[in-house]
Formats: C-alpha cells, structure tokens, sequence
C-alpha cells in the first residue's frame, strides 16, 4: 500500500500549544463493581485527550479510539486507569486526561412498607496522567435530594414549601472509596432522600422527615463538607448543591471545595 501524508505530524508555526485535545461523545460499554460484590454493566459517554506541542499541526484522533478498543468490548475501572499512560505512549504526550460518565443504579427499599425501587445516579470518573507523575483520579456522584426551606418553615403557620435538588459530589483519596459509600453521605446531609416508589405510608414518612430536617441550600453543602472532613479517606471534595426552587422562578446554589492534610 502507498503510504500516506501524515498531515498531523507537519509543524505549526503559530507557537500556540494545546492544553487538551482529542474525542467525546463517544458511548462504551462499562463494568463497575458495586459494593456488594456484583458486577454492574451500563454504558458510559467517554472523552479521552491529550496535551499538544505548539510544533505539531494536530493529533492523530484515531489513536484514541483504538486505545479504548484494545480493551475488547466493555471496560472495567481498572483498564479506565491504565487508559491515560497508554495515551501517553500511543500519541508522544506529555499529558493525558480521560473522563467516563455513567448511569449507577441501586435497589432502594421504601422507608415503611419495604418496597424496592431503582434508583438511578449519574456518575463521572476522571483520571489524568502526566509523564513520570502520579496519577490523578477524581470521582463524581450526581445526587438528586430533597430540601425543606427553614425560612418557610419558620414564618409559615401551616407547612412549609420543598424541593427537589441536585448535589454534585467530587473526591479525591487516599484508598477507592465506594460509590454507594459517597451517595449515602450526600443523602444524609439533605431534608430527605429520594425514592423510585413509595406507598402512602412511604410518602407520609418522608414528608415528615423532611419537615423534621429543613435545610438551606447551605447547609447542604456544609453538610456535605463536614462528613467529607471527616472521613478518613478523602483527601479533597469539591460539593456543589443546587436546588429548583418550587416557588421562585431563579434556583438556589452554593458550593465548597477544599484540599485536605
């Protein structure tokens, strides 16, 4: 075969280099394991880049493609840390960074009557690799919650007005920390967590227990940074909360981040 012009490896002479480049949007089929020992197979979107020389014109994108197939047909957390010092090799970087966002579901029981229900989570693991540096991994859960506002609460004489929101939950630490383990501790920090079904006596009791816990989007996120504090794996957190306020046509927000040691 005629071999053919690399066009990507010509010189670029405008003396700007790339922080990063390559593919997203790309659908892959993922294994995670889950706390209790089981296999759980779903379909992540995958981004893969790599750091650019001001010298080189482009990056060979195919290369990435092939880095993510030359693990067969699902990948599994282990291959997804490997996959950036391999990027590192296959394209001459000196930087590399890959992203997987998932779905994670869980079986919930209802809090009274015990019926179970799926929970769906999203769930983003990123991992960047520089030449002869160490790894940096990062894990995300997108949590949906539900808030009573305290305000309400407090000058209401009859009920006070909730919503749904959404934690954004980041680690870095020490040891692998479990997923569930991190969707438990943002639900603990809320008014109350969600459920995929309820009966009455569910609904009356998670009513209740909201009303018995209002949290100010604020709290949430301290909430949320107190038992990142305190747990002894975590070495950086990043929360952000965000509520769809149901009687205001704004949101509410508020984030902490914060390194650890």
């Amino acid at each position: 075969m005629k071999e053919l012009k690399d066009t990507q490896n010509e010189r670029d002479d405008r003396q700007l280099p790339i922080d990063r480049v390559g593919v997203k949007g790309l659908r892959f089929p993922i294994e995670v394991r889950d706390k209790g020992g089981s296999v759980q197979r779903t379909v992540a979107m995958a981004a893969l880049a790599v750091d650019l020389p001001e010298h080189y014109k482009g990056t060979h994108m195919s290369r990435f493609v092939e880095a993510l197939n030359s693990h067969g047909g699902c990948l599994d957390v282990r291959s997804m840390a490997a996959l950036p010092r391999e990027l590192l090799a296959k394209l001459d970087a000196s930087r590399a960074h890959v992203e997987f966002q998932f779905p994670f579901f869980r079986s919930k029981a209802a809090p009274v009557t015990g019926k179970p229900g799926m929970m769906d989570y999203e769930v983003r693991f990123e991992v960047e690799a520089e030449r002869d540096g160490p790894l940096d991994f990062i894990v995300t859960v997108m949590v949906p919650v539900a808030t009573l506002c305290p305000c309400s609460k407090e000058i209401s004489d009859r009920g006070a007005h909730n919503q749904r929101g959404v934690v954004t939950y980041s680690v870095r630490f020490r040891e692998p920390v479990w997923i569930e383990e991190l969707i438990d501790l943002v639900e603990r920090s809320a008014s109350c967590e969600l459920y995929s079904l309820l009966k009455r006596p569910d609904e009356k009791a998670v009513t209740e227990r909201a009303y018995d816990n209002p949290v100010f989007v604020e709290d949430l996120v301290r909430n949320v940074a107190s038992r990142s504090e305190a747990h002894e794996e975590i070495v950086w957190y990043r929360v952000e909360a965000e509520n769809f306020e149901s009687i205001h046509n704004h949101n509410a927000y508020a984030v902490i981040e914060k390194k650890l040691g």
